[in-house]
């Protein structure tokens, strides 16, 4: 894999980002498209290779898709899915909320991917389906890559189904997306600590949006509990909010530069976890603006800042980004309630340690947490893993440090395509290199 050259910032960066659609939010959308009770249509989808996998699953699936105009015509699938062999790639969406879709129908579907994928975990969910009657044959190592799983599922007895979710999100969404489509009333629920709670509020919003009854059952509880209500989505059409995720290295390009980065089309309310990154640089001492015009983030620049004490729980994906904020701060930050990162891409906990290590910065993986303490940096290679947010990080800690490598830069295809592109444009005001 090639080594990129990550530019160095001459000055403040002064640039206008337009970022392409939330992931996330894109995932969601095709998803009730695909099972909807009637065609729909989805503008501002994000085109990169997790979700061209998860479109070209659900085409396996029966379910077709047809760009007009700018955005993406969708005719859902039949009542059931066809059985399919799925190419997972290195996409948690497609490898985690797609078994359960799999499942309905009395047809073998076989999912794998890419060789880092089957590292990634999946028993809970999987445990979960085959508590709901799947039949799941696990061709390697339990509960990962590759497996094979039929249904029917059926309404469990006392109509509750429950998922651990404390290493990922993923496995309550993807139960919560397919509950309307059993035939019963279901609640589902998530004992113990749920991670990344933004996107199974995500995932609630787009099913109510597509009109799906659900609601939180004794939300102040000790469990938390949906109850989801039958019938098919009937999303209409979606409009998909910039990824707001993906803004992080861009903003942290600001705050470390002492420049001012703008991103077009910030909501005013979102569910995007990525949201967080107004109070998050605001309390590390950004100047921070909300309008018309979207989002601008001014920063005091490197060593102009103090360090932070992030409980990150929430918002985990933006951990990579804020560590190499981190490392430029002017006193030490801890960003914990990160365990369920080393079940990511890659353990990225391990990963941010390791790399900000090597180029000469003091990083304590602490297990549940990653404590930073600024120190000068050196030139060196930055490793990804084919994490695509590692070579973001790479790209951030390259703008105060000279002679910083990023290999295998075009593994931020995976959720920003061009990503290298936008960087050296934004160093250069936005202009194209």
């Amino acid at each position: 894999m090639t080594v990129w050259e990550a530019p160095t910032a001459s000055g403040p960066i002064d640039a206008v980002v337009a970022l392409p659609g939330s992931k996330s939010q894109t995932a969601r959308a095709l998803y009730l498209a695909a099972v909807s009770d009637a065609p729909t249509t989805i503008r501002g989808a994000l085109d990169a290779r997790d979700t061209r996998l998860f479109v070209g699953a659900l085409e396996q699936m029966g379910a077709s898709f047809a760009p007009q105009g700018g955005a993406l015509r969708v005719t859902p699938m039949g009542e059931r899915p066809r059985p399919a062999a799925i190419d997972c790639g290195l996409a948690g969406t497609v490898m985690r909320f797609l078994p359960p879709l799999a499942a309905l129908s009395r047809g073998t579907t076989r999912f794998d991917g890419d060789a880092a994928a089957r590292a990634r975990p999946l028993a809970p969910l999987l445990g979960a389906l085959e508590g709901m009657g799947a039949r799941v044959h696990h061709e390697g190592a339990p509960g990962r890559l590759p497996f094979t799983i039929r249904g029917p599922l059926r309404t469990p007895l006392g109509a509750q189904c429950a998922v651990d979710a404390s290493a990922s999100s993923q496995f309550l969404s993807a139960l919560l997306l397919v509950a309307p489509l059993i035939g019963d009333p279901l609640f589902v629920s998530a004992p113990g600590r749920v991670v990344s709670m933004p996107h199974v509020e995500m995932t609630v919003r787009a099913l109510a949006r597509a009109g799906i009854d659900i609601e939180e059952v004794d939300e102040a509880g000790p469990v938390r509990t949906w109850h989801v209500f039958p019938g098919r989505p009937s999303p209409g059409d979606t409009d998909i909010e910039p990824d707001l995720s993906n803004a992080g290295p861009f903003l942290a390009a600001a705050m470390v530069t002492g420049g001012r980065v703008r991103v077009p089309g910030w909501p005013r309310a979102t569910s995007q976890p990525g949201d967080a990154w107004r109070a998050i640089l605001g309390h590390m001492g950004a100047r921070v603006e909300l309008g018309d015009d979207g989002l601008t983030v001014e920063g005091p620049g490197a060593g102009n800042y103090p360090g932070i004490d992030a409980d990150m729980s929430a918002v985990g994906e933006l951990t990579p980004a804020l560590a190499a904020i981190c490392a430029s701060a002017s006193s030490p930050s801890r960003l914990s309630g990160i365990a369920h990162l080393r079940g990511h891409e890659t353990d990225r906990v391990a990963a941010l340690a390791t790399e900000l290590n090597r180029l000469g910065g003091d990083a304590q993986d602490g297990g549940d947490c990653l404590a930073i303490t600024p120190a000068p940096l050196r030139p060196g290679t930055v490793e990804t893993y084919e994490d695509h947010r590692m070579a973001a990080f790479g790209a951030v800690l390259g703008l105060t440090t000279a002679g910083v490598g990023v290999r295998d830069i075009e593994c931020t295809s995976k959720t920003l395509p061009g990503f290298a592109r936008m960087w050296a444009g934004a160093l250069t005001g936005g202009r194209e290199p």
